[in-house]
């Protein structure tokens, strides 16, 4: 299987880039096709300076991340959940790589459009200083809700699996090994 990583964590040296880590060499271990970017280390401007009306010339490392969103079989996100929501860095990648005509086709008439990205399926891998159970209660579940409906399901990207390890910063250095060893588990088969 074709599988694009995306390590949204703005700091590939955190939590997010161990998990992505042990991921990354279970599906390489299994035999999976592994495309990973770390957001962090991508150049680009995240905002979208005129939203859609402009469109603004994609950076290379962009050019590469639509490359292989079209690429993948499945897209696999790891991120932290701050403010009940992704980090911003990730929010710009979204807006400024799922480009109209590229993740989706507006119609010109009516409120629908086409999806263009299905045939593929994704997993969110999501960590916060909150436990889980919070997350749910206080806000929803807010960012998962965002990224899987809004976001991926959009663009015809589905089924979407999501994993959430709560109360990290209160994870013992068992606690965080036995949620690494995890990992190999979350990979398709």
């Amino acid at each position: 299987m074709r599988i694009y990583l995306l390590m949204a964590h703005p700091d590939a040296i955190s939590f997010n880039g161990a998990l992505a880590d042990a991921y990354e060499a279970a599906a390489r271990q299994r035999g999976h096709e592994i495309r990973r970017h770390d957001l962090g280390r991508l150049n680009f401007d995240p905002i979208l300076h005129r939203g859609y009306e402009v469109i603004q010339e994609l950076e290379p490392d962009l050019l590469a991340a639509q490359e292989n969103i079209a690429w993948c079989e499945h897209w696999v996100i790891f991120y932290p959940v701050w403010w009940g929501s992704v980090p911003a860095l990730l929010k710009g990648f979204f807006d400024r790589v799922l480009l109209p005509g590229f993740a989706y086709h507006p119609h010109e008439t009516g409120p629908f459009w086409d999806k263009r990205l299905t045939g593929r399926t994704a997993r969110i891998v999501t960590t916060a200083d909150a436990p889980s159970l919070y997350l749910w209660w206080q806000y929803r579940n807010s960012d998962l809700n965002t990224i899987r409906r809004a976001v991926l399901n959009y663009c015809g990207i589905g089924p979407v699996k999501s994993t959430r390890i709560g109360s990290v910063r209160f994870l013992s250095a068992d606690k965080r090994r036995q949620w690494l060893e995890r990992m190999p588990g979350l990979v398709p088969k």
